[in-house]
């Protein structure tokens, strides 16, 4: 017999939920509202962990916050929950189903452009992760080109999905893959990652069609998603097809992008006149960045000769704490020692697990619970970066250099950590 709660574990793992935070969930919907070192405690799972499953589950709605201090998390009712998933389970059957009934009607009206001796070997995908697998095993058989027309907005959706590993290998083997898409500023990273291993040039028109060719064996167009008839991602329809007369239609639309755009190196050139320094780390997207350090420091390795190569940990630690206090500084208001940290108390009550705590004006002494030093998973991280962090914020905000102390390990696991600031 399984543990309580093990079906509902299941469940909320088939819809996304990472198993760590469903045990919190499941903690908070056993003992009522807890507070979230009290949902850590219960469901075993570490602190920092704990504190990054909560705010995950109160995003998607299944845990709010309650008024009062401590602050207290409250869950939403397994039936309420069960019953959202049944109605949006049903609300996804609903539109793929009108979408499908449209697309075979269109194509049935059409059938008479193809040659009687056509085979008219067709197939209806639906479903992103379907679209995904059938598309990775197709392009894992490619012998000899691979022709993709990708939107702007579909272009990290070659990355997401895996499809840019098999895109790498089938290019490995003497595959030629060529892209043509949308390259603009909120898909740079990712046209840069392509860049690395396909022929990618930037469409001068707009891309009103994917599609993917084949070597000539088949071609596949998608007719629905998130820039067509669907919503979301998830309800995507996709037509594959091995008639010669739709893998030429395919063909032809791509070469009609493909020979007036632009190379990709031109293009980047021109979004990056300055060049631009600039690696955007974007919330459950944060693979694709490091990934692109993962290539700068195998580029240079390669250019220089050295074959293994020695990173500061703490330098890094350092550069991350300075750019995240700078983040937060220009969310920031006030000229005066006294108004930022007015305005960082607010921030911290509205923005993170934790609080800041004012002690004291001069020396400027604050408190504050729920920072990396504060837990036991990673103190040595967190008084390398807390400290860097509040300085990037001061200098941002008030236009000196500042000294601010490392909290003292031995008094921070139980009542927070307490920093000291005061211009260098």
């Amino acid at each position: 017999m399984g543990r309580p709660g093990s079906g509902l574990l299941e469940l909320l793992s088939e819809h996304g939920v990472p198993e760590k935070a469903g045990r919190v969930y499941l903690a908070a919907c056993r003992a009522g509202p807890q507070t979230a070192s009290e949902l850590a405690r219960l469901s075993a799972v570490n602190r920092v962990d704990a504190y990054r499953f909560i705010k995950h589950l109160r995003n998607e709605g299944l845990l709010k916050a309650t008024a009062g201090r401590p602050q207290r998390f409250e869950a939403l009712s397994p039936d309420a929950l069960v019953d959202r998933w049944i109605q949006q389970a049903s609300d996804r059957l609903h539109h793929l189903q009108r979408d499908r009934t449209r697309i075979l009607q269109n194509w049935e009206e059409k059938r008479t452009e193809f040659d009687d001796g056509d085979p008219r070997k067709f197939a209806v995908l639906e479903g992103r992760e379907v679209i995904r697998r059938f598309l990775r095993m197709r392009i894992g058989t490619a012998e000899h080109q691979v022709l993709i027309s990708a939107t702007g907005l579909s272009l990290s959706g070659l990355i997401d999905g895996g499809l840019h590993r098999a895109l790498r290998e089938a290019a490995d083997r003497g595959v030629k893959v060529r892209v043509v898409s949308e390259i603009y500023p909120p898909n740079l990273v990712e046209a840069k990652h392509l860049a690395g291993f396909t022929e990618l040039r930037h469409s001068n028109g707009p891309v009103a069609n994917r599609a993917v060719v084949i070597d000539r064996l088949g071609a596949l167009v998608f007719v629905s998603g998130e820039d067509g008839f669907g919503r979301t991602g998830d309800e995507q329809v996709a037509l594959w097809s091995s008639a010669p007369m739709f893998i030429q239609l395919a063909r032809d639309y791509h070469r009609r992008l493909w020979t007036p755009a632009t190379r990709s190196e031109e293009r980047f050139v021109e979004l990056e006149d300055p060049p631009a320094a600039i690696l955007p780390v974007v919330t459950g997207k944060e693979s694709i960045p490091f990934q692109r350090l993962k290539e700068i420091a195998k580029l240079g390795m390669r250019a220089s000769g050295v074959r293994e190569l020695h990173l500061s940990l703490p330098e890094l630690i350092e550069a991350i704490a300075r750019q995240l206090g700078r983040e937060i500084a220009g969310q920031l208001h006030g000229q005066s020692t006294d108004e930022v940290v007015r305005a960082l108390t607010e921030y911290y009550e509205t923005h993170t697990m934790g609080h800041l705590t004012p002690l004291k004006a001069r020396p400027l002494t604050f408190r504050v619970t729920g920072c990396f030093a504060c837990t036991s998973d990673s103190p040595e991280i967190g008084r390398v970066m807390c400290p860097q962090l509040f300085r990037a914020i001061l200098e941002a905000r008030l236009g000196q250099h500042w000294e601010v102390t490392k909290p003292d390990p031995t008094k921070h696991a139980t009542r927070g950590c307490v920093f000291t600031a005061a211009p260098a």
